[in-house]
C-alpha cells in the first residue's frame, strides 16, 4: 500500500468529513447490533415462561412487545445512520476523485513535449480514467466497509465478552487463519491487478490509434488484419482478467468456511456449557449465533476490500509513475516579461532525445523586432525544430537563444508563449465549433474580431458556405474540413491572438497559389511591427521576407534576401528556377 500514501494529502483535506463519517458509522453499528441482546432477552423470557418462571402470558406478551418495539426503533435509526454514512464516505470519495483527476491533468499539461513523444495517448487516458476509478473504489467503498468492519467487529466483541468471555475466545479462534489467508491472496491480487491495468492501457492505445487512423486502415484494406490484432489483445486481456478473478474467487468461500466453523464452535461448545450449567440462559447461545452471523458480511467484505485496495495500489503506482515525471521545460521566472520580438540564435545545436537525431548544428542568425525571417530547406533539414525552440518546446543543448537580448530560459515562460502565435505544419483543430477553434487564440474575442481574422486567413467565405456557418462543429482533429481549410482556420487562430511573434510552419502547403497570394498579402499587413518566421517549400511564400536562410542537414548553407540568393549558385536558385518553370507550364 506504499503507493497509496500519495492520497494522504486528500485525507487531510477532507479530515473533518471523514471524522463525522466515522462517528456516524460507530453509531450506526451500535444501533444495528442493539437488537441482538433484545432477541436474547426475548428467548430467555420464552424459556422462563415454558419453565414456569413467568406465570402470566400477558407479562410475556408485554415484554416481547416492548422488545419488538425497541428492535424496530433501533433498526430504523441504524438504517438512517447507514444512509448518512454512505452519503458521507461516497461523496468524499467523489470529491477526491475530482481532485486527483485535476491534479493528473494539470501535471500532464506541465510535462514537456518530449514526454508525449515517449508515451501513447491511450495509456495517458487509461491512467486518468480507469486507474483513477480503481483508486476511487478504495477511497469510497473500501474505506467505508473497512470502517464498518472494524467498528462492527469491536462492538460485537465487546457485547460477546460481556455475555460469555470464554465462549468468545473459542468463537474468534479461526480468525487468525483468515487474516493469514487474506494476506497471501492479496499479494497475488496485486501482481495480477497490475498486469490487468497494463493490458487495458494497451487496448485503449490500440483502439484510439485505430479510430484516429481509420481512413488509412480502410484505404489499405487492413480491416481484417487490425481486427485480428485487436482480438489477440482482447484475448490476452481476458486471460489476465480471468487469472485475477480466479484468485479473487477464493475469498468468499474462505469467509463462509471460517464463519461456518465459528457457528459450529458456538453450538457445540456453547451447548455443552449450557447443559453443564456454565451458561445460565439459552438466549446467550442465540445471541452468539446472531453475533457470528452479523460478522459474516463485515468479515466477508475483508476479501472484497482487500481486492479493491490491491487493485487501487496497482493503479496508483501507475498514476504516480507519471506524477513523478518532472517537466523538462520549467518556468524559471515568476514575474512577467514584456516581449518585443527580437530573436537571436547563437551557435545553437540540438539533438532529439527520442531518436538521437541531431537536428541543428551550430546555428546562428538574428531577426530584429518587426522583421520577417524565412527558412527553407529539404525535408529533415531542421526547419520545424527552429520554430519549436523559439516557442521553448525544447531547450537547447549547446549555444543559446536570445529573445530581446535575454536568454530564452530566463524569460517568464507564460509571457513568452502568450506572445507567440504558432501555426504548426500539421494543423490541429479541436472537436468543437469553428468559432470556438478560432477563439482558442483569444477567449475574449468578439464575433467581429473572429470574422476579421477569418477574412485575413481567406477562409471566411468557406465558413459562411456551411449550413451552420461559424457554429459548424468539426469532427475529431478537424476532419470535417479539407487540408487547406484546416490550415487557414489555424492561421486565423494565430492572427486573432495578436502576438508579438508569428511562427508559420509550412502552413500554406495545402492551399492553391491564388489563395496563397491573398493570405500572404493579408499577413504582410498584419505582421507589421511583429516578428514573423515563415517555414516553407515555396519561393512565392518567402520571397518578400527581410532575410532568408537555407538549411541543409541542420546547418545554414546560404542566407540573404531573395534578390541576393537568386543570383547565387545553390539550392535556393535551383528551387526558384524549378518552381518558376512549373508555373510557366
Amino acid at each position: 500500500m506504499k503507493h497509496l500514501k500519495h492520497l494522504n494529502k486528500y485525507f487531510l483535506k477532507y479530515k473533518w468529513k471523514l471524522l463525522i463519517g466515522l462517528v456516524i458509522t460507530i453509531a450506526a453499528r451500535i444501533f444495528a447490533l442493539y437488537y441482538i441482546p433484545l432477541i436474547g432477552d426475548s428467548t430467555d423470557a420464552i424459556e422462563q415462561y415454558i419453565n414456569g418462571k413467568i406465570e402470566s402470558l400477558e407479562v410475556l406478551r408485554t415484554e416481547l412487545a416492548i422488545n419488538i418495539g425497541l428492535i424496530i426503533g433501533a433498526t430504523l435509526i441504524a438504517a438512517f445512520l447507514t444512509f448518512l454514512m454512505r452519503q458521507t464516505f461516497i461523496v468524499v470519495s467523489r470529491n477526491i476523485e475530482y481532485d486527483l483527476k485535476n491534479e493528473i491533468y494539470k501535471h500532464y499539461q506541465e510535462l514537456s513535449l518530449n514526454f508525449y513523444k515517449k508515451n501513447r495517448t491511450g495509456d495517458l487516458m487509461n491512467r486518468i480514467s480507469e486507474d483513477v476509478t480503481k483508486v476511487r473504489l478504495y477511497l469510497g467503498p473500501a474505506i467505508m466497509y473497512t470502517v464498518t468492519t472494524f467498528t462492527s467487529s469491536v462492538v460485537v466483541l465487546i457485547f460477546m465478552v460481556q455475555a460469555a468471555p470464554e465462549l468468545t475466545l473459542y468463537t474468534v479462534a479461526p480468525l487468525p487463519l483468515l487474516a493469514f489467508s487474506i494476506y497471501k491472496i492479496s499479494v497475488a491480487i496485486h501482481k495480477r491487478s497490475t498486469v490487468v491495468q497494463q493490458y487495458l492501457s494497451k487496448l485503449n492505445t490500440f483502439t484510439q490509434e485505430s479510430f484516429s487512423g481509420i481512413a488509412v486502415i480502410k484505404s489499405y484494406g487492413m480491416e481484417k488484419g487490425i481486427n485480428s490484432s485487436f482480438v489477440d489483445l482482447s484475448n490476452g486481456s481476458r486471460d489476465k482478467n480471468i487469472d485475477l478473478v480466479k484468485v479473487q474467487a477464493f475469498f468468499y468461500p474462505l469467509m463462509v468456511l471460517i464463519i461456518g466453523i465459528s457457528n459450529v464452535l458456538v453450538i457445540y461448545i456453547g451447548g455443552n456449557k449450557y447443559i453443564n450449567g456454565e451458561i445460565a440462559n439459552i438466549g446467550v447461545i442465540v445471541e452468539f449465533l446472531l453475533y457470528v452471523n452479523m460478522l459474516t458480511w463485515p468479515i466477508a467484505s475483508i476479501g472484497w476490500v482487500t481486492s479493491l485496495v490491491q487493485q487501487a495500489d496497482a493503479s496508483q503506482e501507475r498514476i504516480n509513475e507519471f506524477l513523478q515525471e518532472n517537466p523538462e521545460i520549467t518556468n524559471k521566472k515568476e514575474t512577467p516579461d514584456e516581449i518585443r520580438g527580437k530573436i537571436a540564435f547563437k551557435n545553437v545545436s540540438f539533438t532529439y532525445d527520442d531518436t538521437n537525431i541531431t537536428a541543428l548544428k551550430n546555428i546562428s542568425f538574428e531577426v530584429k523586432s518587426g522583421e520577417t525571417l524565412a527558412i527553407i530547406g529539404k525535408t529533415g533539414a531542421g526547419k520545424s525544430t527552429i520554430l519549436e525552440l523559439i516557442g521553448r518546446l525544447y531547450d537547447v543543448e549547446k549555444g543559446e537563444i536570445l529573445i530581446d537580448d535575454k536568454n530564452i530560459e530566463q524569460l517568464n515562460l507564460d509571457s513568452l508563449r502568450n506572445n507567440i502565435g504558432y501555426v504548426p505544419q500539421d494543423a490541429f483543430l479541436f472537436s468543437d465549433s469553428i468559432k470556438s477553434n478560432i477563439k482558442f487564440g483569444k477567449a475574449s474575442a468578439t464575433d467581429e474580431e473572429i470574422y476579421e481574422a477569418a477574412k485575413n486567413a481567406s477562409v471566411h467565405k468557406n465558413i459562411k458556405g456551411f449550413s451552420k456557418g461559424y457554429d459548424t462543429v468539426l469532427g475529431e482533429r478537424g476532419i470535417t474540413l479539407s487540408g487547406g481549410q484546416k490550415q487557414r482556420v489555424s492561421i486565423a487562430r494565430a492572427i486573432i491572438h495578436n502576438p508579438k511573434i508569428l511562427l508559420f510552419d509550412d502552413c500554406l502547403s495545402a492551399v492553391d497559389t491564388e489563395t496563397e497570394e491573398e493570405i500572404l498579402h493579408n499577413l504582410f499587413k498584419i505582421s507589421r511591427n511583429k516578428t514573423t518566421v515563415i517555414v516553407s517549400h515555396r519561393i512565392s511564400s518567402i520571397k518578400n521576407a527581410d532575410k532568408i536562410i537555407i538549411l541543409e542537414n541542420g546547418e545554414i548553407v546560404q542566407q540573404g534576401s531573395h534578390s541576393q540568393l537568386i543570383n547565387q549558385t545553390g539550392y535556393y536558385k535551383e528551387l526558384y528556377t524549378e518552381q518558376l518553370n512549373e508555373k510557366e507550364m
